[in-house]
């Protein structure tokens, strides 16, 4: 695997990691991990996990139940071991789509700024014509993901703040043009370029 500076969790004073199980290195339900190098704050993630204490019963400050359990921990032991393989693979999968996508008017793919490496969670394109794109490609069969179709300062529970729709325009546009194409560590060449076919074949037809 190329070699990764500042791994996730390893930057800033703590890091938050998900084990969905849709996530690169993910358990069979809903899991987490919290990382830090400060004793005291690791004292009080560990407190807040279970309850809020450390001891049964005793409850010093106001926690939740959301300790790992030693089933999803067992799932994740073993797939750990096979995480830089698939991140690799993720990684090769992505440059393909980059080969085969380079310079399609109206696609935009990611670019990894110099110095830094992507682990590709998602392979998230950018197309004006997003919706209708989608569509076709549900229409043969390649299933894709929007994440995520509605911005923050959008969301019924921030209401209260008081945005309107066109006050955060970029965010708002990259929410109607974001749209994830497969790129789990599973997929064949043959695969990534069916999938790049049908792109093509689509902008094609819109231009």
């Amino acid at each position: 695997m190329r070699s990764i500076l500042g791994a996730a969790g390893s930057l800033g004073d703590a890091g938050a990691l998900s084990f969905f199980p849709t996530k690169n290195l993910g358990c069979f339900g809903d899991g987490g991990l919290v990382t830090t190098n400060d004793e005291a704050f690791a004292d009080r993630i560990r407190r807040l996990r279970v309850h809020g204490g450390l001891k049964m019963y005793h409850h010093e400050m106001v926690g939740t139940n959301s300790r790992l359990d030693a089933l999803q921990a067992a799932v994740l032991r073993v797939k750990l071991r096979h995480l830089d393989a698939w991140t690799a693979r993720r990684q090769t999968n992505a440059d393909l789509y980059g080969e085969l996508l380079e310079d399609l008017s109206g696609v935009r793919s990611p670019e990894v700024v110099e110095g830094n490496v992507h682990v590709y969670n998602q392979y998230t394109i950018r197309t004006p014509d997003r919706d209708a794109l989608r569509d076709h490609l549900t229409q043969a069969g390649i299933e894709t993901g929007v994440y995520y179709p509605v911005p923050l300062h959008l969301q019924e529970c921030f209401r209260e703040l008081g945005y309107a729709e066109g006050q955060l325009p970029v965010s708002e546009r990259l929410c109607r043009e974001v749209l994830s194409l497969p790129v789990f560590p599973e997929l064949k060449d043959e695969d990534l370029r069916r999938v790049a076919d049908c792109i093509h074949s689509f902008r094609s037809e819109v231009r």
